[in-house]
Order: C-alpha cells, then structure tokens, then sequence
C-alpha cells in the first residue's frame, strides 16, 4: 500500500487561538513592537475568533503583518521564540487535536501541519507535536533581517497544490489522506484529500461540508501541552516575557524551512 497522511490546518485547528496572533507579549516585551500595534493585534485576535476571518480580512491581516515585522532581526525573533513558546502554545493546544495526531502517529501516517502563518512560529509547534513536516509561509531575509517582503504565502488554493507536491514526493495516496480544518479558505485542502474534516468550522465551511457529507468535529478542550508532550526547560531570559499569556501578533514571522520542512 501507498503511504498516506494526515493534513492538519493549525490555528482554531490544533490550538484555539490564531497562531499568526500569538506572540504580540513577548514581541512587546523584546521590543518588536509597540504596544499600539499589540493592541491592534489583540482586535484582530477579537475578529478573527468571534467570526472567523474571510479572504478580505487575511488579506489586510497579512499586509499589516509584513510591514510590521520589516527590519525585524532573523536571530533575536528566533531566540524569543524559542524561549516563550511553550509559555504561549501550551495552554491553548486542543486536547482532542493532540489525540487524533498521536492515532494517525500510530496508524502509520505521516502528519503535516499546513498552516498561513509563519515558519518561524509553526515549525517549533510541529517539533513540539511530533509532525513529519510543517507547510508554513515565509518572510524574505536579507543581511539577517526580514524585509517585508513575502517569499511563500501557504494560503487557500496554495496548501492544496503543497498537499499535492508533497504527496508526489513521498508518495502519500491522496484518496487515503486525511484533512481537518476550520476554514472555508481551506476547501480546496480538504478536497485533495480523500477523508476530509471541518474542525470547529466557520459558517461557510460548516454549510459547505453540511452539503459534501464531510464529518464536522467540534474541539472544545484546550490542555496542557506538557502533560501530552515533553517541553524543554524555559530560557533563563526570555521565558519571562510571556508572563501573561499572548494574545496577538508573532505567527508573522517566515523564514526558510529547515531541511526536511517543506514550503
């Protein structure tokens, strides 16, 4: 048989926030930004999670983000990351995503994460799920810092030609892939895969699946990451700068994907 794998969408996916609103604190607390923009963050954070975002809203969500993170440091966002994340992803993981990860784990299936937000914040959150690859978006970066400018946009009709970019290299049978997303940007993920899910969907996908017979799971159960998932040791530095917990901006961060990351 041909290998398969499991297609997961990231943010109100697998954890309940939007990952490209999580860290505006630590950002704040680094001085990335001012708190002008983590308070503007914080609506879009507001919008985002009462109704869900249409094409119209990511599109003024990805401009802002992009000249917001221009001039930005590669090495200091990296090292901010990396020692708040578990203060910021652990409590808003989805018990249930957790759970369906580790089936697809065992039942032999690769699982990606495909997520528009950036790789600089989805990649960590794949090594800490345990995923087989991550398909995020990425920033340019020229002399070690972001220009603003965008090198790969992982969003709507593109993760389904990544999904099947990916599958022709390492073999996955479409028809027995799984998918599971939020979003009605996301139809044409769920449709390359032959299992697709709404997780929690918005109104357009749950009408849309209503109408394709697509199973419709509802995760209401955020957990503990490190009762699931060991976590390294906090930064001795930067872990206090997600006292408080995130609300916002730090998803908008790209960069290159390591080696077996795909783009």
């Amino acid at each position: 048989m041909a290998p398969a794998a499991a297609f997961f969408d990231l943010d109100k996916t697998i954890i309940a926030k939007s990952s490209t609103l999580a860290f505006s604190k630590p950002f704040q607390a680094g001085g990335l930004i001012s708190r002008r923009a983590m308070l503007r963050s914080t609506y879009a954070q507001f919008v985002y999670l009462v109704g869900g975002a249409d094409h119209d809203q990511m599109e003024k969500l990805r401009q802002f983000m992009s000249q917001l993170v221009a001039g930005w440091d590669v090495a200091t966002v990296r090292e901010i990351v990396a020692d708040t994340l578990h203060n910021v992803v652990d409590p808003i993981v989805y018990d249930e995503a957790v759970g369906l990860i580790a089936e697809h784990s065992l039942a032999g299936r690769d699982v990606i994460i495909v997520s528009a937000s950036g790789s600089e914040v989805v990649e960590p959150i794949g090594d800490l799920l345990g995923a087989d690859h991550v398909i995020a978006s990425r920033l340019e970066v020229v002399d070690g810092h972001y220009t603003g400018e965008i090198d790969y946009y992982a969003y709507a009709e593109e993760k389904a030609r990544a999904i099947r970019d990916l599958a022709e290299r390492n073999g996955y049978d479409l028809a027995q892939c799984y998918g599971y997303s939020d979003s009605v940007t996301d139809v044409p993920m769920l449709e390359a895969v032959g299992f697709p899910h709404a997780v929690n969907p918005d109104k357009e996908l749950r009408r849309h699946a209503a109408a394709a017979g697509w199973p419709v799971l509802v995760f209401d159960k955020p957990v503990a990451l490190r009762t699931r998932v060991p976590l390294p040791p906090a930064g001795p530095t930067l872990a206090a700068l997600a006292v408080g917990g995130a609300v916002a901006v730090g998803g908008v961060l790209w960069a290159s994907a390591r080696r077996r990351r795909v783009g």
